[in-house]
């Protein structure tokens, strides 16, 4: 039997409350995460194992050579880490520029020029050696017998699989990795992936060294230098995740945990403490006047994070000035409660994929996202390891005076950012939002459900969302109610309704603490817009 895929039909998901949860956009690594919890690990073990077992099943998404940023409570204390990867030794301005014309403003959007350090892999070995109770080997298994084994296609994979594959054919290993039969697979297909396999048991047996180090970063130099590009050993080798602070906003009553710069999640913080000065709770959630302040603030957050968001060693601000309380409500006071506008940035100085959660009954929890960026990265594979690289290269600038611009060995902007929610200095939900720079938007407009309207993080999640993109311009969700839509254009939004909630409204992943783990654990939802799954026991 040949089945329709599509569902004519409004699916609805219930939360899942268990003592120990993984929760991810794809099922088999979902059940990965739980099988390792069950063998004795703990949720940066579960994690790690979901992260490995992502890369095969959502290659549209991220692989091998994803970056990652992780935030985990460990049962004290909250920690991050900016496992996002610099510029090769070789970068400059001048080095696009001879390659691509004066006229070049960014490095390619594709290709080998688009490639960075893959940060992914060193985050996943620095998690289990701080915090992991298994060994390494242990948590690539699952994803080893995925790769070898095969899997069948989900629908949303396939059809952003299918999508990118006239873009992208022609780049140096993606139709050897990923086009088996000359085509995208199609649903329920079975893939498999031993190239990947192979790379895995390897990183597996040397605690991911040979990723950076070995055989495999000798195979990345090689392939690089084929194809024209400027990846070498050294560049992997020397480069290390860091461990940072998150950077916080309170939000009536809660604290909001994103990574600090070079990420944007800066800008769900911002938009946040401008919404801080409005009284959104005593406001029905779907109202117009409620998602007109909602999108206003992330149009004033999203202007500050493009101007001064970059590497922390050439922002022209700090994270704290950006986050000034005084600062966000004379920001807040620009807005206009009955008119869209064009925000520009303001003066802040005083005279910013997949996600996956995970926790389990000791109360550890962990906030884990890794991207190739645009679907399937670079488009170029490594064949021998079957590397798919990310394209995070293009988020740098090629103007002298950009905070962003090209430097050697710097991290470029990013828009991958997991998030925590704390209250009172107690965990309370581990939570993120896939998609681009609908990331931080999501995330604000899940809160403000939550924490504002008491939704339960399900509800929330499958809520209908809007993305503001430039100047007046958003889409809205189909199943947004129309007489919100023309209520925002009525303000003067230029609202596009769209269907495609892949990518356009981003995919959220949530655990909310309930209790005492050990006795009451988790609430956990995953989003309805991707093959996902909330699994626990």
């Amino acid at each position: 039997m040949k089945f329709d895929y599509s569902n004519p039909y409004t699916s609805t998901r219930i939360p899942v409350f268990a003592r120990n949860v993984v929760s991810t956009s794809h099922p088999l690594a979902a059940q990965a995460g739980l099988r390792i919890l069950q063998q004795g690990g703990n949720a940066v073990d579960a994690a790690i194992a979901t992260a490995a077992v992502m890369t095969l099943v959502e290659p549209v998404s991220n692989g091998l050579g994803s970056d990652a940023f992780c935030i985990l409570w460990d049962g004290e204390k909250l920690h991050g880490l900016n496992a996002s990867g610099s510029s090769p030794a070789a970068w400059t301005p001048e080095y696009f520029q001879r390659k691509y014309g004066n006229d070049a403003r960014t490095p390619p959007q594709r290709g080998i020029d688009s490639i960075t350090v893959p940060g992914a892999v060193r985050a996943w070995s620095e998690l289990s050696e701080h915090f992991g109770k298994l060994g390494f080997e242990d948590l690539m298994a699952p994803a080893i017998e995925i790769a070898e084994r095969g899997y069948l296609m989900p629908p949303v994979v396939q059809q952003k699989w299918a999508a990118a594959t006239p873009l992208l054919r022609n780049q140096p290993g993606f139709a050897e990795a990923f086009l088996p039969w000359g085509r995208a697979p199609e649903v329920g297909e079975l893939f498999r992936f031993p190239s990947a396999a192979r790379a895995l048991k390897s990183i597996g047996e040397t605690k991911g060294e040979s990723f950076y180090s070995g055989e495999i970063a000798e195979a990345m130099e090689k392939f690089s230098t084929a194809h024209g590009g400027a990846l070498k050993v050294r560049d992997l080798s020397t480069w290390r995740p860091e461990w940072v602070a998150p950077i916080a906003q309170d939000y009536h009553g809660y604290s909001v945990h994103e990574m600090p710069p070079n990420g944007q999640g800066i800008a769900a913080l911002i938009a946040l403490g401008i919404l801080q000065n409005f009284d959104l709770a005593s406001m029905p959630v779907d109202s117009v006047a409620s998602q007109h302040l909602q999108i206003e603030a992330m149009k004033l957050a999203f202007a500050d994070t493009y101007r001064f968001v970059s590497d922390p060693s050439s922002m022209e601000v700090s994270a704290e000035q950006m986050l000034d309380a005084s600062y966000l409500a004379s920001r807040a006071k620009l807005i206009d409660v009955k008119k869209a506008q064009d925000f520009k940035a303001g003066n802040p100085v005083k005279g910013g994929t997949i996600y996956l959660t995970a926790a389990d009954e000791s109360g550890m929890m962990v906030s884990f996202i890794q991207s190739n960026f645009m679907g399937f990265g670079s488009g170029c594979v490594e064949p021998t390891f079957g590397i798919s690289l990310q394209n995070r290269g293009h988020g740098f600038s090629l103007d002298p005076k950009s905070p962003n611009v090209v430097e050697p060995r710097k991290r470029p902007f990013h828009t991958i950012i997991p998030a925590f929610l704390m209250k009172d200095g107690q965990p309370v939900m581990s939570f993120g939002v896939m998609g681009g720079n609908m990331q931080p938007q999501g995330h604000m407009q899940t809160l403000v459900r939550m924490i504002d309207h008491g939704q339960n993080p399900q509800a929330a999640c499958d809520a209908p969302r809007w993305r503001f993109n430039h100047g007046m311009e958003i889409n809205a969700e189909g199943s947004m109610n129309p007489a919100v839509v023309q209520g925002l254009q009525s303000m003067g939004h230029k609202v596009e309704v769209i269907n495609d909630s892949y990518q356009d409204f981003g995919a959220g992943q949530f655990i909310w603490r309930a209790g005492d783990p050990s006795v009451e654990g988790y609430v956990a939802a995953s989003d309805s817009r991707r093959d996902g799954l909330a699994a626990g026991y």
